[in-house]
């Protein structure tokens, strides 16, 4: 009997398995440095290896998962190096995106972003941290989609997963769920403002606020691993 519901498409149902696995290692319900085979998570998540392998190769290429060939797939580490080496470089990449969106943001730029941080400030009650992460992702995307760099824009999609993880384990330094309510409101405000040199120097300082204590928050989980 024909029901007329279309089925699943193949790289649909490896994107679900993609967001899946990826929410699993942002939560930390797959511990950072782990070790994970097709075989492990095809019965943990009750799905065949074949869309799992696409996913897994998906979470490669976005940097959540280092492969090995012939020894092993690793969730990826946390170090101090890494924290500072996506820090300074999103601070580079937004400080560009800004420099080349300013002359020409539009309306659309500016009701993006406040929906966006709205949509932020909504998800804070929850208590999920992989949702206030992923809508924190999304507000700083904001300006990137919107400057009109694509490579840049390409750069931008390439750290966001690692960004994430990092956010995630970011508020869990800071013994909450998600950022505080009013964290990203100068970010906004000056954002859709008329000072370029007031924006940066807010960027400059927010990309800064909490960096050493979630550098030091990572050594202290590398050492207790060890």
């Amino acid at each position: 009997m024909e029901t007329g519901v279309a089925p699943l498409r193949r790289a649909t149902f490896r994107d679900l398995v993609a967001e899946r696995l990826r929410q699993a290692i942002i939560d930390g319900s797959i511990a950072p440095g782990s070790t994970v085979t097709e075989q492990q998570l095809a019965a943990e998540f009750g799905v065949s290896r074949g869309p799992l392998r696409e996913a897994m190769g998906q979470l490669v290429e976005e940097g959540l998962l280092v492969s090995v060939p012939y020894t092993a797939t690793r969730v990826m580490s946390l170090s101090r190096h890494d924290v500072g080496e996506i820090y300074s470089l999103r601070t580079a990449m937004e400080r560009l995106a800004f420099a080349q969106i300013w002359d020409h943001r539009t309306e659309a730029f500016a009701a993006t972003l406040r929906a966006r941080h709205e949509a932020l400030l909504a998800a804070l009650p929850s208590g999920d941290g992989f949702a206030t992460s992923q809508a924190e992702v999304r507000l700083h995307a904001t300006v990137y989609e919107f400057c009109g760099h694509k490579l840049l824009l390409e750069a931008w999609n390439r750290i966001a997963p690692r960004l994430h993880l990092y956010l995630a384990v970011h508020q869990k330094a800071h013994g909450r769920s998600g950022p505080l309510d009013d964290a990203h409101r100068a970010y906004v405000d000056l954002a859709t403002g008329d000072r370029l040199d007031l924006m940066l120097a807010e960027l400059d300082h927010h990309m800064q606020r909490g960096l050493d204590h979630l550098q030091d928050y990572v050594a202290r989980i590398v050492a207790a691993g060890d």
